[in-house]
Order: C-alpha cells, then structure tokens, then sequence
C-alpha cells in the first residue's frame, strides 16, 4: 500500500449542507457534531446544513464548523477500521491544524470547538474593519514575494508573506495600505498579477498579535496529548508528537506564515505518495497538485468517499 497523510482544509471550504451526509450515513459522525454543539452551547450543525451563508461565514462559527466535518469525516473512516494511525503523517491548512489534532487524539472535539470559537473571535477582533487586507500573488515565488513585502511596507506599514500555499501561488497580508501598494507594484519584480482578497482580517501576520495572545491564554487552559501519528506543523513544516512543541506552535500560527507547500514537500521527501483531504471541498487536493505532481490525492467529505477511501487503505 502506498505510504499516505491525512490533510485537513481550512478557512473558504465552508459550504451549506457539509457534513450533512455524514451524519446521516454514520452515527460516529452524528456524534462529533453533537458533541460540537454542546461544546458551543449552539446549534452550529443546524447553521451547517440549512442556515444562511453569510451567518456561516462569519470566522467565529467557520473554524468550529469546518473542524467538526473534517473529524467526522475522520470518525467515520475509523468506523471502517482505518484510523489516524495508520497515516505516515496529519497536516493542516490553518485552522485545519486543529482538525488534525482533533483528529488524530491529540485535542479533544469539544475542546477544539470552543478554543477554535476564541480564535475566530479574535482573529476578528485583533484589527479593526477595513484597516488590514490580503492579495494572492499569482506566479510568484518566495523571493519576489519577500521583495514585493519590502516594497509594500517601504511607507512604514506591514506586509508580510501570509500564505505559501503551492508553486506561483503566495498570500501577502498586513496593512491595507501596504498590501494595496505592494498590489500596485508586482511587475517591479516580474510577479504577473495580484489580487485582493476579499477577507475580513489580515490573517497570518503580525497585526495578529492580539489574537495571538489570546489563544495563548485559551490553549494553556486545554490539554494537549501526543497525537496518534505526526503532526507536520504550518509554522515549521516539520514533524513533531511533542504537546509542548504543539501548544506553541499553534499560538505562533496565529502570525505566522503558513509554509504548506513546504510541508507537502517535507511529507513527499519522506515518501508520501498519496494525499487524504478530509473534510469540506477539495482545495488542499487542487492546491496540492501544484507542488506534488507525482501525488495521489483522494476527497474525504461524503459517505462515498469514506466507503472508497477505506476499500483503499483498509
């Protein structure tokens, strides 16, 4: 059998109707859902399957919503008798950090829950409206960006890569005005095109320091176990098991760049030859193809997919 990681999505892959399915097929995935609204003291599942969009959105209820879909997603693979273990590594987008944690035993559901509720809440908080933003850079690489950061920021604001998501496709984030004149600038060092982001918040840069030190207070308060397999880490893009190691590198995310091409790479050196995205959409799996051609990418979001998946691996 080919060697393989789960991988879980972040913020943009919300949809109404995720996970519905899933409940529907799996009492393990009916049960993460549950145990999330709990957690939450609200009926995020309802919101889920048939709220408004524009509710779902909002970050303090996408990064629960999206977590739960990607662990239930998981708990009815395991369901199937193939679990977290049996991957060489978890990795995650962002929040989707969290979900591999969730995941693979390292944090509780419920815990993940509320302390991904904080972390909206102050992500969203952490600058005021309309005072940050964020372009896609298409076609860089991570020398222009750096170069286009330092022409952005060269009026005193910030600019900084947010995201190395895949070959010719980097975020920049930090203050609008800098982020606008690094936008104007890009053919000053060969980039083809940026493009504003419609975000609510400079995600991923050190305006989010606040938020940073929020979830310093929220994760000292959770209790953090060594996950059932490796943890390929946003901030270093490097394998780690360590709680200690964990905690502190999901409060340094927070404005930190999120190295996910890099650790796709680190995963395929090691000899990664197939990717499980579990959870909502397919963005990490498209994204993926980018950095890994090689690479074997397969969904993980309905009760097909889980039946397929698990003939595969089990």
């Amino acid at each position: 059998m080919k060697k393989f990681a789960f991988i879980f999505p972040g913020q943009g892959s919300q949809f109404i109707g995720m996970g519905k399915e899933l409940a529907d097929a799996f009492p393990e995935a009916k049960a993460v859902f549950d145990e999330v609204d709990a957690a939450l003291g609200q009926g995020l599942s309802g919101l889920m399957w048939s709220g408004d969009e524009e509710e779902l959105k909002l970050t303090a209820n996408t990064q629960p919503a999206l977590m739960a879909v990607s662990v239930a997603a998981m708990r009815a693979l395991q369901s199937r008798g193939v679990g977290p273990e049996a991957a060489a590594f978890v990795a995650g987008h962002s929040l989707g950090e969290y979900s591999a944690l969730a995941a693979s035993g390292a944090i509780s559901v419920a815990d993940a829950a509320r302390v991904l509720r904080i972390r909206g809440n102050a992500m969203q908080a952490a600058v005021p409206a309309g005072e940050g933003a964020m372009a896609a850079l298409l076609g860089a690489d991570p020398d222009q960006a750096v170069a286009l950061c330092e022409l952005g920021a060269a009026e005193g604001g910030v600019c900084e890569i947010a995201n190395d998501n895949a070959p010719g496709q980097i975020v920049i984030s930090g203050s609008k005005a800098a982020v606008e004149l690094a936008a104007f600038r890009v053919s000053e060092v060969g980039v083809k095109k940026a493009m504003m982001l419609p975000v609510s918040a400079p995600f991923h840069c050190s305006m989010m320091q606040p938020a940073a030190d929020a979830m310093m207070e929220a994760l000292a308060g959770i209790e953090v176990k060594a996950p059932a397999t490796a943890l390929v880490a946003n901030v270093t893009a490097a394998p780690t098991t360590d709680p200690s190691a964990i905690r502190q590198q999901l409060i340094e995310q927070v404005t930190g760049q999120v190295r996910w091409r890099e650790s796709v790479e680190y995963m395929v050196s090691q000899g990664v030859e197939l990717f499980v995205e579990a959870g909502a959409g397919k963005v990490l799996s498209v994204m993926n193809r980018r950095t890994a051609k090689e690479v074997e990418g397969l969904t993980l979001g309905t009760p097909e997919d889980v039946e397929s998946v698990a003939e595969r691996l089990g």
